[in-house]
């Protein structure tokens, strides 16, 4: 089976098959727990790296902002112990409360209020710059990526899939990285803030307060534990889903065509419903943390204002320390129930990155050739020897594959589907490795070239057209980006497509919209050939190029083929015969083997399978 068949197969319109398989056995995700935290962790601090400085003023201005907000309780106990100490006449012979002490106390609670705001606000700046930052980076490392990785992973991995990983999850990364990491430094330092404090005024009470701490703790691990499944469960299911609606919406017509509404329907409840189901446990284990925190901070809060008023009667402790105390007491929940909050925003960021880094951890390519071949100098004289390939290991698809093509000949692939014609091009134009054998252009193999610099002598015409959304004239030049507008008009008259071009509203300007369903399909065939004319290329492969269009169209295009393939070795792989009745050569494949080669006349001399083939189509 051809390379490009299998892949129409795997992504069909309802995406019932390869995208589960992809995806992993229905409902594994919800129970699957991280691969490795501690390696995520890492490779995120990697991408962290090259703003270490200003992560380090982020630091230091969140523990300073940190710091100015844990002092004020101090100051008001201080203030209450004024107004008391005025109100009862324990100063100035009763003669009032100290208003000028009261205005230095105001004074210095609003100077420390300002502070906090100022340090916090700009910590909080700095670290939202480094996560967009951070973001961006990862937005360009990942579409790197995808231009490295060898096309074989794209053919068990749902284009969906794929798109999410590069915008949900790195969006939940940049959105939750600085607000994770400001609220993780701001709860360290508020919590040993508010202890520090604490202890100043009373170590029985403190001792009383921090009972609360290891059962807080406790609460947090095993409901962070419990999480992580969920938010790792939540981020497949939402690749998932992106990829049955890009799957559907890509071939929209195809599913009304066969009545498969219900079903894709059907696919797309199914796969909902794990998101649902994922992504409401995530949220609903998590959410636990805070009710849990609120009612031990509750039970903790009663037990220091009992000993509060214990040690008030005794007169062990001033009314203003125990208004401090008890806000102290109040507010050590407060770092906690942050950090809790933090490690939930950490589970679903931790979550998505791991699902980023797997794609940029994905093997690539094997690298270029140190000392690659002069690609310049390709004349387009192409050699099989002994050529082995299989898509998938253990399951070859050419055997043993041989044959010379001089320069300038016409070659034509022809044999029944699944015989091995589109993989033998894909093979030529290194889109994958070899199992065994070597391809030769001008005696050279071809991985002593540059793939660049081999795929830049090389031009493909697919029978599956692909146009992107942008002008006509855009569109054309895409063969080679250099061109001058007169080249691309000169170009779409050797295609026989500038009279088209004309008609159209706006001419060379008119915009294809992103379906590229604003003109037929001949004529989007008729673009890709004056693209491919633009190129100017030493070898021309054409694809089933004409076997979707009208007979009349069909001739048009193949008279701008035959523009194209004069003085270029051409490789043509057809299904219709009659449009390859003078090729040079004709090399028949059978289950990935020549089983027959010569001239068209030749081969239906011999009576032989190309016979059989070609007296198929015309018997009647």
């Amino acid at each position: 089976m051809s390379q490009q068949s299998s892949t129409r197969s795997q992504r069909s319109p309802t995406g019932f098959g390869a995208r589960r398989n992809a995806m992993g056995q229905p409902g594994a995700g919800i129970v699957e727990k991280p691969k490795n935290f501690k390696a995520t962790m890492r490779q995120l601090l990697n991408y962290l790296k090259p703003f270490r400085i200003a992560m380090i003023i982020s630091v230091a201005f969140a523990v300073v902002g940190a710091t100015f907000a844990v002092i004020p309780p101090r100051m008001l106990g201080e203030a209450a112990d004024v107004i008391h100490e005025g109100v009862t006449g324990r100063v100035y012979g009763g003669l009032g409360v100290d208003f000028d002490a009261l205005g230095t106390i105001a004074l210095i609670l609003i100077a420390l209020y300002v502070g906090s705001f100022i340090f916090t606000f700009l910590q909080g700046v700095i670290m939202t710059s480094i996560a967009q930052k951070v973001g961006y980076n990862l937005r360009k490392a990942f579409y790197s990526k995808i231009n490295r990785i060898p096309l074989k992973y794209f053919d068990g991995v749902p284009h969906g899939d794929v798109l999410s990983r590069m915008t949900n999850d790195i969006d939940l990364m940049g959105d939750t990285l600085g607000q994770s990491m400001t609220q993780v430094v701001t709860s360290a330092v508020s919590l040993i803030g508010v202890i520090t404090m604490m202890l100043l005024i009373s170590v029985p009470m403190t001792a009383v307060a921090l009972l609360i701490l290891p059962l807080s703790f406790v609460i947090v691990m095993i409901v962070v534990k419990r999480s992580q499944r969920y938010f790792k469960a939540q981020q497949l299911h939402l690749g998932a889903v992106n990829g049955q609606i890009e799957e559907v919406f890509g071939g929209h017509q195809v599913v009304k065509a066969f009545n498969a509404e219900a079903r894709s329907l059907n696919a797309f409840n199914s796969d909902n419903d794990k998101l649902f189901s994922a992504a409401w446990k995530a949220q609903f284990v998590s959410a636990l943390i805070f009710p849990l925190m609120f009612f031990v901070g509750n039970v903790g809060y009663v037990a220091v204002t009992i000993l509060g008023a214990f040690l008030a009667i005794q007169g062990t402790i001033a009314v203003g320390a125990i208004l401090a105390f008890v806000q102290y007491a109040r507010r050590i929940s407060d770092p906690i129930n942050m950090l809790a909050q933090v490690s939930s925003l950490l589970q679903s960021t931790v979550a998505a990155a791991e699902r980023v880094f797997e794609f940029l951890g994905e093997d690539e390519e094997k690298p270029d050739s140190e000392n690659p071949a002069d690609a310049a100098k390709i004349k387009g004289q192409v050699g099989f020897e002994n050529v082995n390939f299989g898509y998938v290991d253990d399951v070859p698809v050419i055997h043993d594959f041989s044959a010379h093509i001089e320069q300038g000949r016409r070659i034509a692939i022809v044999g029944p589907t699944g015989a091995g014609k589109t993989t033998i091009v894909k093979l030529l134009m290194r889109y994958y490795d070899l199992a065994g054998g070597r391809i030769l252009l001008d005696g050279t193999d071809i991985q002593d070239f540059r793939r660049d610099d081999l795929r830049g002598v090389m031009a493909m015409v697919l029978q599956d057209t692909w146009l992107f959304n942008g002008s006509i004239m855009e569109n054309i030049r895409y063969g080679r980006l250099d061109a001058t507008d007169d080249e691309v008009i000169a170009a779409a008259k050797a295609a026989s497509a500038h009279h088209f071009i004309q008609t159209l509203p706006g001419g060379y300007s008119m915009e294809i919209n992103e379906e590229a369903n604003n003109i037929s399909q001949g004529q989007k065939q008729l673009l890709t050939i004056a693209r491919a004319i633009l190129l100017d290329p030493k070898i021309l492969i054409l694809d089933e190029a004409t076997s979707s269009v009208d007979t009349r169209t069909e001739i048009l295009i193949q008279s701008a083929m035959d523009k194209l393939m004069q003085g270029r070795t051409s490789f043509v792989i057809a299904h219709r015969l009659s449009t390859i009745r003078h090729a040079d050569l004709i090399l028949v494949l059978d289950n990935g083997d020549i089983v027959e080669q010569g001239s068209h006349s030749e081969l239906l001399a011999r009576g032989g399978f190309y016979s059989e083939l070609y007296n198929t189509q015309f018997e009647n």
